[in-house]
């Protein structure tokens, strides 16, 4: 039989407003639209680039900014968009609170798996 030293994790983690995660949520797809639009400066160059249709990027990021009740980006027309300054604050918590997790789960999870 073969030893669980093989195994590894994936943490998956989701903001959200309200009581549940049905009033809102950001998570990695939310979270890798904004990363776009602050690299690239456009949504849709954001979603182009992650092979998204343009329209669920916008749904997504409209869905999110009612579930929170503030904005994630200023659109300026064809010059492009920007992130807010809770769009910024949101998106490195995120990022942030992602690599800590993940770092720390994932060296708990081996120690919980590998002793005997």
């Amino acid at each position: 039989m073969k030893s669980m030293k093989h195994l590894g994790l994936q943490l998956r983690l989701t903001i959200y407003a309200g009581k549940s995660v049905d009033e809102g949520t950001f998570g990695k797809g939310i979270a890798t639209l904004l990363r776009g639009v602050a690299d690239l400066g456009s949504l849709n160059a954001a979603a182009k680039k992650i092979h998204m249709a343009y329209s669920k990027a916008w749904r997504i990021l409209k869905e999110t900014e009612a579930g929170f009740g503030f904005t994630l980006t200023d659109r300026d027309g064809a010059r492009g968009s920007t992130l807010t300054s809770e769009g910024k604050k949101l998106l490195a918590a995120y990022e942030k609170l992602e690599v800590l997790g993940a770092d720390y789960l994932a060296t708990y999870f081996k120690e919980l798996v590998t002793t005997k």
